[in-house]
């Protein structure tokens, strides 16, 4: 649901770890070098980086370094739609393979890390709503440093963020756009309507980029043969996963597997 660990007590950091929850990473002090899907980051003191739900991350490197892994499960965080669209506001835990680092303001986030863990830790009355209300002081603070070195404000909508969602859990079941509307309680028009605004894009194209990711972390970080890969995101014929794949990414999946893999 919720929970935090110092950034020196990570014993397995050079594993590759996949969760469904919210990822924080701060550094406070030192250098901590990671990667996010495959792609190479790097944090000095007083940065942050979010990770969505589902990415796959490891560490390449902590040695010195001190700061926070706050974990937090959607569940946990979003009572309302709100909640939903802070936690994506300017792309904090974007589903977009769009991961960055960050400066903030490092007496403020050092100062709620620290009481988050010393809540948890001794979980004194109405603890869970405290955590809740010091992580939406972090999420805020982000914000402000983003807008702060010029970044363009994107405002989510929550049911945009709740199709990304859907999609997420049901790559297997190869749902069309239509499905996705009904079990959202809206329409198709409607979801092109917002992956338009908010991504540029129709709604099935967003579908395909969400796949695309989800392939990528398949064929770097898994032993999956690429037929396997295939069933695993609903393509019933592995040749016309190959050609989908090559399509959005201009590389085959063996060639990727070959050049990515671990």
């Amino acid at each position: 649901m919720v929970q935090i660990s110092r950034i020196a007590d990570i014993t397995d950091h050079h594993q590759p770890r996949r969760i469904m929850r919210y990822v924080l990473i701060y550094c406070s002090s030192g250098l901590i070098d990671l990667y996010v899907d495959g792609n190479a980051l790097a944090l000095h003191p007083g940065e942050v980086i979010t990770i969505t739900s589902g990415q796959i991350h490891h560490y390449a490197a902590t040695a010195d370094a001190e700061g926070y892994v706050l974990e937090f499960s959607l569940d946990f965080f979003c009572k309302d739609d709100k909640d939903i669209e802070l936690i994506f506001h300017n792309g904090l835990f974007c589903h977009f393979d769009q991961n960055e680092v960050i400066a903030v303001d490092t007496a403020l986030v050092s100062a709620q890390l620290a009481l988050i863990q010393q809540e948890l830790a001794t979980q004194p009355y109405q603890y869970l709503i405290s955590v809740h209300s010091r992580i939406t002081l972090i999420l805020v603070a982000i914000n402000r440093s983003k807008v702060q070195r010029g970044d363009e404000i994107w405002k989510p909508d929550a049911l945009f963020l709740k199709f990304l969602e859907a999609v997420r859990h049901n790559f297997a079941r190869n749902y069309p756009i239509a499905t996705f509307a009904e079990m959202l309680g809206t329409t198709e028009i409607k979801l092109n309507e917002l992956a338009k605004l908010h991504a540029g894009k129709t709604a099935q194209n967003v579908v395909y980029g969400l796949i695309t990711s989800e392939a990528k972390r398949l064929l770097i970080y898994t032993d999956m043969s690429i037929k396997e890969a295939a069933y695993a995101l609903g393509f019933n014929d592995p040749y016309y996963f190959s050609n989908f794949f090559k399509k959005q990414t201009q590389l085959s999946p063996k060639l990727f597997k070959e050049q990515h893999g671990r």
